[in-house]
């Protein structure tokens, strides 16, 4: 299985927030989830961003690639991706 981390959006027209999940790379965006990793929201200032870091440094040692907006979050919270 080819594992990757990435946003899955949720909220309204406008008004979107994420989670930050770990997918099989062939489902689409908004399937079902392996598991929720934590979630960003771009529409707060500053945005919020709260991720589990022991479970994010699992499925990257465990060969998941993060998308590329995924990795820079990761980056702002300290996890190297």
């Amino acid at each position: 299985m080819a594992a990757v981390i990435r946003l899955k959006r949720f909220g309204t027209l406008k008004k979107p927030f994420h989670r930050i999940v770990v997918i099989d790379k062939r489902r689409a965006r908004n399937s079902e989830a392996i598991e929720n990793l934590g979630y960003y929201d771009p529409k707060t200032d500053p945005a919020t961003i709260k991720v589990n870091k022991e479970r994010a440094e699992y499925w990257l040692g465990v060969g998941a690639t993060p998308s590329a907006a995924v990795r820079t979050l990761l980056k702002k919270q300290g996890i190297k991706a």
